[in-house]
């Protein structure tokens, strides 16, 4: 599965919320998958390159990370993700596999997934050949687990009949952990967030745009774009406090980029 769109995050007070919810009536109602908590394992060398890197604000940034919406077992199928962003754009690829596959995959350096029992999903071998090659760039420096990240999660889409291209989703009770780092344990750990602030994502196709309800509902409530990154915030307080890494805001209003970017290919 392959995503490619603009995520802007935005950090929201009650208050805050309650507006865009009331703007959201009759435009958006909860999608699908409704309300779910989702479970992350993130990837990284030994000294955090991979999100040291991110946190310095470069215009190519990327992340491995395993993603269950509910806790599994090792014969369940867990999604490993590589993410990409580059001049804005958030590039996604994903393949779903069984969770002990993708953990012998990506840790013990075992056999790619069986492309013959996934082969009903869309591009599996050109995306597990694409994370195949992130994990031998890194094999020097060594990838393995890092961080347990959860956090529950409100995901919107618009109502049915609706010409919008729009998801839009609140994240609450951020927790992590470096220790248990399995998909298989309960959701535990330290806050990343005050309990009262929320994050808030909103997704738009590359060749797409904010509607304007919702820019009017962020004129009216002062609500500006933020540069927020759970694990970012995570890794600042906890390993990047061991290494003594100069810290660098927690978020940040950005201005907003033109809507149009250039295909990335790696």
């Amino acid at each position: 599965m392959v995503f490619e769109r603009y995520e802007r995050k935005y950090l929201l007070s009650p208050s805050a919320k309650d507006a865009v919810l009331r703007a959201m009536e009759g435009r958006m109602e909860i999608d699908m998958y409704g309300r779910t908590t989702i479970r992350n394992i993130y990837f990284d060398t030994e000294g955090f390159d991979l999100i040291r890197r991110s946190l310095s604000g470069p215009e190519y940034k990327e992340k491995l990370r395993i993603r269950s919406y509910r806790q599994v077992e090792a014969k369940e199928d867990v999604f490993v993700e590589l993410k990409k962003k580059y001049k804005g754009i958030v590039y996604k690829r994903r393949i779903e596999v069984p969770a002990f596959q993708a953990m012998d995959w990506l840790i013990a350096g075992g056999e790619k997934p069986d492309l013959l029992s996934r082969s009903e999903q869309p591009n599996f071998s050109q995306i597990r050949d694409e994370i195949d090659y992130f994990l031998r760039r890194y094999e020097e420096s060594g990838l393995s687990p890092k961080v347990f990240l959860s956090y529950e999660r409100e995901a919107y889409a618009p109502v049915s009949g609706s010409k919008e291209d729009i998801r839009i989703t609140f994240d609450t009770n951020i927790l992590a952990r470096e220790k248990d780092l399995f998909l298989s344990s309960p959701a535990y750990g330290s806050p990343v967030l005050d309990q009262d602030l929320t994050v808030m994502e909103v997704k738009v196709p590359r060749d797409g745009a904010i509607p304007m309800w919702l820019a009017r509902t962020f004129s009216e409530n002062g609500i500006v774009r933020s540069s927020f990154s759970k694990y970012g915030k995570y890794y600042m307080e906890t390993a990047g406090a061991r290494q003594k890494i100069i810290k660098i805001p927690e978020w940040e209003e950005i201005p907003e980029p033109e809507m149009k970017g250039e295909l990335l290919y790696v």
